[in-house]
């Protein structure tokens, strides 16, 4: 336990050479990118696990009785090595993969599960930690020590720590099966999503689109080394071109390539990878005593049960659905006198709804997206918004070495000038890339350790042709405050130990500081700040932009409806109990869909199953729900703001004091308790998605 990092490094095998062999000398000890080669990854993290199984050795094995600085602190400490290299590992192939990266990941998939289950199945190592629990309240332990006695003990239970040997066996063997399929669900998926873009070779195909998307969909075919113009799909089910195509057979296509891919009876099927998972995972919980995937899931969640999370679902279906179902009436008048009597397919709901959105609202994309320029919008938009709550400005550095050239750095500073951390963002869709969007920690906070963190935000957004501006339509600007609520999560944390920090909280948890951040995005001071002409640097007009503000309510139907579809598929697979065939695919999706009577055939889920991968790689099975639970959370804290002064340095640093620092040093209801003085109430959410007429607060 006495050697060094150099040591341990030397004693695990690693040479010299190796970029991980010791901690980054980059401030902030941000991975040296320039220095790592593909190949350098599968040895470093080889001997970060035995590094990180000889620590745990001689901890489990010492001979002193259990205190928590011998055994807690020295797992805190622990693993080191295995961190830094996963951290650069799970960047570059989530965000700039390749053939050989994912070679790597097929390998070390099952060897990184058998690994932490060497851990948490380490009898005399639980031992330890059990009786550090069942001592608890003797130790004289501060709130921090005591939630970290509390979440090991949880941890190791939830891991099978408790089974009998024959138990963990079969357990060991269920963990390193489900991971290796989800690795290959997401190696399908990427080359699925691929291979589905819908390939046009008559630009007249393309009509509706702005000049500079056609530009762009040039751009990606030359890449592709194809003719033409490829419209590379996103990974929702509805695409963002459907809202411009003017032709309703280009629309059929496009969504037929999205909703299809992954299920072509080819090497990117992805059908029998999730039939199987859902066993594993059902079969996983039995052995833990739960009755399904959901319950276990679900048992350390602020929700706590399925019943208490498909309630939520439930109770928010029908008044969405009935929407939907409004709205829908709305589009088949304009497509009757435009098409005559023809049924509303769902590749023209979008097309549709933008029509509706001008004619309702005045509205058009075309009119909206020059005012929303990603450059202006991050710094002016995302970046004024945090300094005008917490006083942190941004520095952008060129020094600091990243994956791919797409990624821009950023010092974060305190108001007083003393470096917080670093922000990095990734904003621009590539092939090589996983779909949707994401934050993630490079480097952790943690006071033990003596770490600042380094967050990026990824997404995929639609490279502009050369020479032209990237400009957004609203639901982007959006999602970029939406995940730096997430990188603010992780930036603010002052905890002092690494399983406590940042956004390691639930998952119903985890979604509230970014939900919250997106409220940034319309509040008249940060959106006159950042909504301005691309080339005129004009100020969006007043009814403009007043429009955009009455039409936040428009198409809430729709996107609650394909959202809680979504989040219905997830509970019903993972609601299946241990022992239950095989499903048939779409024919279970179906029957879910009906039971909890959201199906509309106008609105399809947001995922189908096939492409869903928030469930099966992104850590959100029996948890897509929490987007919803966390929206409850988020528009209640954002009818406090409102009601305490809105925009303040004093309300943001409420915000930072009281949740976004904490981390997960205590229970998130208990946190949202003490910010809000009472728990959350749903009618602030009913009322901003348009189910009731006003909030009753």
């Amino acid at each position: 336990m006495a050697a060094t990092t150099h040591e341990s490094a030397v004693d695990a095998g690693l040479s010299p050479d190796n970029p991980f062999f010791e901690p980054s000398a980059l401030p902030f000890e941000t991975p040296p990118f320039d220095r790592i080669r593909d190949e350098d990854y599968l040895p470093a993290i080889e001997a970060g696990m035995r590094q990180h199984l000889t620590e745990v050795g001689q901890i489990a094995d010492q001979p002193s009785a259990p205190t928590f600085e011998n055994t807690l602190v020295a797992l805190e400490r622990s693993g080191q090595l295995l961190t830094r290299a996963l951290k650069a590992f799970g960047a570059v192939t989530g965000a700039n993969t390749n053939d050989t990266l994912q070679a790597v990941q097929r390998e070390l998939a099952p060897r990184l599960a058998a690994h932490s289950d060497a851990i948490l199945l380490n009898d005399r190592l639980f031992g330890r930690v059990r009786d550090l629990y069942d001592r608890r309240e003797l130790l004289a332990l501060g709130p921090e020590q005591r939630r970290l006695v509390e979440r090991y003990h949880l941890d190791f239970v939830r891991a099978g720590a408790h089974l009998s040997d024959a138990d963990k066996s079969r357990l060991r063997a269920l963990n390193q099966e489900e991971s290796t399929l989800s690795n290959e669900f997401q190696t399908r998926l990427l080359a699925a999503t691929k291979a589905g873009a819908l390939v046009i070779q008559d630009r007249s195909e393309l009509d509706g689109l702005s000049e500079s998307d056609i530009a762009a969909a040039a751009e990606t075919a030359a890449e592709r080394g194809s003719a033409g113009w490829v419209i590379a799909l996103h990974n929702t089910t509805q695409q963002p071109a459907q809202e411009s195509l003017r032709r309703r057979d280009v629309r059929q296509r496009l969504f037929g390539a999205s909703v299809n891919r992954a299920m072509h009876d080819d090497a990117n099927d992805t059908r029998a990878v999730i039939q199987r998972l859902a066993q594993l995972r059902a079969e996983h919980s039995a052995l833990l005593g739960y009755p399904s995937a959901a319950a276990y899931a679900l048992d350390d969640q602020m929700a706590k049960t399925p019943a208490a999370a498909i309630r939520l679902l439930d109770d928010v279906a029908g008044p969405a659905s009935d929407k939907a179902r409004a709205e829908a009436a709305q589009m088949r008048a304009v497509m009757q006198r435009e098409l005559g009597d023809v049924p509303l397919e769902p590749w023209d709901w979008h097309f549709y709804a933008e029509q509706v959105r001008r004619a309702e609202y005045d509205l058009d994309e075309a009119e909206i997206k020059p005012y929303f320029e990603l450059e202006r919008v991050l710094r002016d938009g995302v970046f004024f918004a945090a300094h005008e709550l917490f006083g942190i400005t941004f520095v952008e550095r060129s020094d600091i070495p990243v994956y791919h050239s797409d990624v821009r750095v950023f010092e974060v500073l305190e108001s007083t000038g003393e470096p917080l951390a670093l922000f990095m963002c990734d904003y621009f869709k590539r092939d090589n890339k996983n779909g949707g969007a994401w934050m993630d920690n490079l480097v952790d906070q943690s006071r033990l350790l003596g770490s600042r963190p380094v967050i990026v935000n990824v997404a995929n957004l639609t490279r502009p042709a050369a020479g032209q501006p990237a400009l957004l339509g609203f639901d982007d600007v959006t999602m970029m405050f939406h995940e730096f609520g997430h990188a603010l999560h992780g930036m603010f944390s002052d905890v002092e130990f690494p399983m406590l920090s940042g956004t390691n909280v639930p998952r119903d948890f985890v979604e509230f500081p970014s939900q919250f951040n997106e409220h940034w995005a319309l509040e008249p001071q940060v959106f006159s700040n950042y909504a301005r002409h691309h080339a005129t640097g004009e100020p969006m007009p007043r009814a403009l932009a007043d429009r955009i503000r009455a039409a936040r309510t428009f198409n809430q139907g729709f996107a609650l409806t394909e959202y809680i579809s979504a989040a219905v598929l997830d509970m019903a697979w993972h609601t299946l109990p241990a022992g239950a065939p095989q499903q048939a695919v779409r024919e279970f999706e179906t029957s879910a869909l009906e039971r909890h009577a959201i199906a509309m055939r106008e609105v399809p889920p947001r995922y189908w199953s096939t492409y869903f991968a928030h469930i099966w790689e992104g850590g959100y099975n029996a948890s897509y729900y929490a987007y919803l639970w966390a929206e409850v959370l988020d528009h209640d804290a954002y009818a406090w703001f409102t009601e305490n002064g809105g925009l303040t340095r004093a309300n943001g640093q409420r915000l930072r004091e009281m949740i976004l620092s904490r981390g997960a040093t205590e229970d998130g209801a208990v946190l949202y308790r003490e910010f809000r003085g009472r728990d959350p109430r749903p009618e602030p959410l009913l009322a901003e998605r348009g189910l009731v007429s006003a909030p009753i607060l």
